[in-house]
């Protein structure tokens, strides 16, 4: 897996984490237990630093970034869908992050909220907890949520991320 320093910048991966052969991690990116980054995605701290939970799964094509103002952390048991771009925002616990959004600088997505596919939460929004964000540019709908908007797909990717580091050979 392409796992890269630049400068004095180093990822720190908790060995029950799971990084896919086919993710890229640079720079300053911690990643916590149980999480798993998935085929495609970019997780770059070049600049600022990435913080990833526990049981937080970084799905296909995903491009996690930061800047050199503005960390990004993605809480404890979040679930970022395929194809999303997060760059230097706040992800609280438990939210769902749908496929192809953008979350950008400056926002803050509070815990259980979900934003759904495709939305745009631009700079410095706030998505409050339990929360939808849906839409481009989003529209919020508070007290929409549950309390873990995902709570089946984190049990499933943790699953998946143990026969992944178990099963999984190239045949090429």
């Amino acid at each position: 897996m392409p796992i890269y320093a630049i400068g004095d910048r180093e990822p720190t991966i908790d060995p029950s984490a799971y990084v896919h052969p086919d993710a890229v991690v640079i720079g300053d990116v911690r990643i916590g237990p149980q999480s798993s980054i998935w085929p495609g995605a970019v997780l770059r701290g070049d600049y600022g630093s990435i913080t990833i939970g526990a049981q937080t799964s970084i799905q296909d094509g995903s491009v996690i970034h930061c800047t050199d103002e503005h960390n990004t952390v993605i809480g404890d048991r979040v679930t970022v869908g395929h194809n999303v771009h997060i760059e230097g925002a706040l992800i609280h616990d438990d939210c769902l992050i749908g496929s192809g959004s953008t979350v950008l600088n400056e926002s803050v997505i509070g815990p259980h909220s979900l934003v759904g596919a495709g939305a745009l939460v631009g700079l410095r929004k706030v998505v409050p907890p339990h929360a939808r964000a849906l839409g481009v540019p989003c529209v919020i709908q508070e007290d929409k949520v549950g309390d873990h908007p995902d709570v089946d797909g984190v049990s499933g990717y943790v699953e998946n991320a143990h026969r992944y580091a178990k099963e999984l050979r190239r045949l090429s």
